[in-house]
């Protein structure tokens, strides 16, 4: 299923990608804006700050771990255990029922799960006007933060510095899964210990995980997803970008599996929503769990990311999307199927192409190059650091360039030939062959009953035209890309017997093999033989794209172990070189905060970006033959007759706003919270400018594209009429 795939290439993506930087001159304290700060430190090292830019809560107020607080109403979204994994999304809580509001892009997903050529969510909108309306999403988690501790102190005296990387490793997996399950409270909780600055520090978080979370409303995509892939990471911005759900209990208020019985949740605290609207210089302060970014990365990584990384990413989601796109625009139930790996896709493809771009124009190599001439310089006029950080640049620069001769390969390998549909598909079906191969009967008919639900899962959302066609240009831009030495053996039966056409080969494949279509891999499963392995064109595209991962994956893992060390011990280094430095750890998926203002920008010579955007630009948007600038007719109508209700504000609706602070990917739902802890937006992207802001905090570019809460309940309350939904808020006039 096409769901699975975009996961594999998210984790390769996020996988490839390393840590953090501070601030662009080492002597120099970082912006007054930058920083994805830990809430278990705000009053040492934040609050100060904070309350002079406007915050009027005290630190207990934010976060406590003895009495409800603003923490409260944060929630982690994800599609499974935060033990295990991170969080897609954040939500907040603003109701005492469990109501909880996010991104329309972060419940795309749940919204086309419900959606149907017949009941089309997605283009038309979906409003549950009763409780008993709300629909169950399966597999969709709601964390609340319970508590965070450093153990630090746990973990880094029992890693002496002589232990290899590999035993370090295992060492500390051992010891934070003795942590993480203490805290769990025999399943209570869900835990994990992460690792902060490279592994120079380890902070548990406990979080009490809700499993029932039923979709609430969500706009029409000529709303939520107003301006479609063109606008998207750019300003101005014009897009309704919130969906609702609801968090549900068991009767004690406890998380429990999806049930009839079920009620909604009553949560420790929920934000009260403000109608006083944005000004500029207002503070504002953003809460939610930052997924990764790379402010310690070194000029060498990013020459590695420019040159060897990037590209292979553009060029592959790129002819992905080509393929997906154009049987979506033909086939409504592809569409409706693929509309969510295309969303991912194509928000992927366009932030690398802005990195690319920006990290050039942001002259970002440069300024690593000064920081670490300085760090050089630190090192050499002491013979004691010279001796523990001397090496540290140097190796740092070997295992890049080492990490480069392998990654093309291993890139093409994973992406355009281990994750290709019909590949992880084949592969699922190994254990029926290895028994097979055993002639055990009863173990045989055990795993394929295992692998009938496998086939019904695989093809549920799934197209053959969009499958077939990915094959056949995977397959031509592997070949381009990769040099002959390095394919798969599989290319050698596309050069002799199909001479290198591909999607002739693709066009053989998927009407031949038995992992093709649920109806042949059902009758395959009927009649399972060990010949159709032998000579199947489908297992044997798997069987050799699978080896030739296999290869690469451990080359490039162990060139990215070789990382690890230099990684930690210059992160150790600059925090050493600066002790009165302020220092934030990375995004990993973690809660944070970060502080800011409500403020414009000048993006270039003779431009200037007001901070806020009107209704009125969604109409001089507007563009019928273009479906990502539809407007729908009754938006029109309200606005024609100027029924904003008290949502309005001189004759004018706000639709969204800027803010100064500093989040990533992971911060998109978070609420956006001014300084007397009321909700005034939800934050939801960055700006075209600041593309390279993941590596380099850019001081005067960097903006949070925000949704201003009050056209968010205007849709809600105006254009929906779900007055069911406002009737549960907290409003503050």
């Amino acid at each position: 299923m096409t769901t699975k795939r975009f996961i594999l290439l998210a984790l390769i993506v996020a996988g490839s990608l390393v840590l953090l930087f501070p601030g662009k001159k080492i002597n120099a304290g970082n912006p007054p804006d930058e920083g994805m700060w830990l809430p278990i430190l705000i009053e040492r090292l934040n609050y100060v700050d904070m309350k002079k830019m406007g915050l009027h809560l005290t630190p207990e107020e934010i976060y406590s771990v003895n009495h409800s607080s603003l923490k409260d109403a944060i929630v982690g979204l994800s599609s499974g255990s935060p033990a295990t994994g991170g969080f897609f999304c954040t939500a907040e809580v603003v109701s005492d029922q469990g109501l909880i509001f996010t991104n329309h892009h972060c419940g795309y997903s749940a919204v086309q799960n419900h959606s149907t050529p017949e009941h089309d969510y997605l283009t038309d909108g979906f409003w549950a006007y009763s409780m008993d309306q709300e629909l169950p999403n399966e597999g969709m988690m709601a964390s609340f933060l319970v508590r965070i501790e450093n153990v630090t102190d746990s973990i880094i005296p029992f890693l002496a510095d002589s232990l290899a990387e590999k035993e370090r490793g295992k060492i500390i997996r051992e010891i934070t899964h003795r942590i993480s399950e203490r805290a769990t409270e025999d399943g209570k909780y869900t835990s994990r210990v992460s690792s902060f600055y490279s592994g120079n520090e380890y902070y548990l978080f406990v979080w009490k995980t809700f499993k029932d979370v039923r979709l609430v409303g969500a706009p029409p995509s000529s709303i939520g997803k107003f301006g479609g892939d063109t606008d998207n990471w750019m300003w101005p911005r014009h897009t309704g970008d919130f969906t609702i759900f609801r968090v549900y209990a068991d009767s004690t208020n406890n998380p429990a599996d999806y049930s009839e019985n079920n009620v909604p949740l009553t949560p420790d605290y929920h934000l009260p929503i403000s109608l006083g609207g944005v000004k500029k210089n207002e503070f504002a302060m953003i809460w939610g769990y930052p997924g990764s970014t790379s402010r310690y990365l070194t000029s060498y990584g990013i020459e590695y990311n420019l040159k060897d990384f990037y590209p292979v990413i553009i060029d592959v989601f790129g002819k992905e999307m080509e393929v997906m796109k154009a049987r979506m625009d033909v086939d409504k139930a592809a569409r409706i199927a693929y509309s969510e790996n295309y969303a991912g896709l194509s928000n992927t493809w366009k932030n690398f192409i802005g990195q690319t771009r920006m990290l050039r124009k942001n002259h970002v190599i440069l300024k690593k190059q000064e920081l670490e001439t300085e760090f050089t310089n630190w090192i050499n006029d002491n013979s004691l650091r010279k001796e523990k950080y001397g090496e540290v640049l140097p190796e740092l620069k070997e295992g890049y360039e080492k990490l480069g001769e392998v990654s093309i390969p291993f890139y093409y390998s994973r992406i355009a030939g281990a994750g290709l549909d019909i590949v992880g598909f084949a592969q699922g079906f190994s254990p029926l062959k290895e028994q097979l191969e055993k002639k055990n009967k009863a173990a045989i008919e055990e795993t394929v009953n295992g692998l009938r639900d496998v086939v019904t899962d695989h093809f549920k959302e799934w197209d053959f035209e969009i499958e077939k066609n990915t094959l056949g240009e995977m397959l031509k831009l592997y070949a381009k890309n990769v040099r002959k030495e390095n394919l798969p053996s599989i290319f050698t039966t596309i050069e002799k017997d199909y001479n290198n056409d591909f999607m002739a080969f693709a066009n053989a494949v998927y009407n031949t093999s038995v992992f093709a279509t649920a109806e042949k891999a059902n009758a395959f499963l009927d009649k399972p033989s060990l010949k159709v392995f032998k000579k199947d064109l489908g297992w044997l595209t798997a069987e050799s794209m699978q080896a030739e991962s296999g290869k690469y994956m451990s080359a490039f893992g162990e060139a990215r172990s070789g990382l690890a060390k230099g990684n930690r011990l210059w992160i150790d280094g600059l925090r050493d070189m600066m002790p009165d430095k302020m220092f934030y750890p990375d995004a990993n998926s973690t809660m944070r905060f970060t502080y800011g203002k409500v403020l414009d920008y000048f993006p270039a010579d003779a431009v200037h970006y007001d901070y806020i955007t009107t209704l009125d630009g969604v109409m001089e948007k507007e563009d019928p033959d273009h479906d990502e600038f539809i407007v729908d007719q009754k938006l029109k109508d309200l606005y024609q007759a100027k029924d904003f209700g008290p949502y309005g504000e001189d004759g004018k609706l706000v639709v969204c706003f800027l803010t100064t602070n500093d989040i990533t990917g992971g911060n998109s739902g978070s609420p956006v919270i001014n300084g007397d802890g009321q909700l005034i937006g939800l934050a939801f992207d960055g700006n075209w400018e600041a593309m390279s802001g993941d590596i380099l905090f850019e001081e005067n570019l960097q903006r949070c594209i925000n949704v201003d809460i009050r056209y968010v309940l205007f849709i809600i309350d105006k254009f929906a009429n779900a007055k069911n939904i406002i009737d549960e808020l907290t409003i503050v006039e």
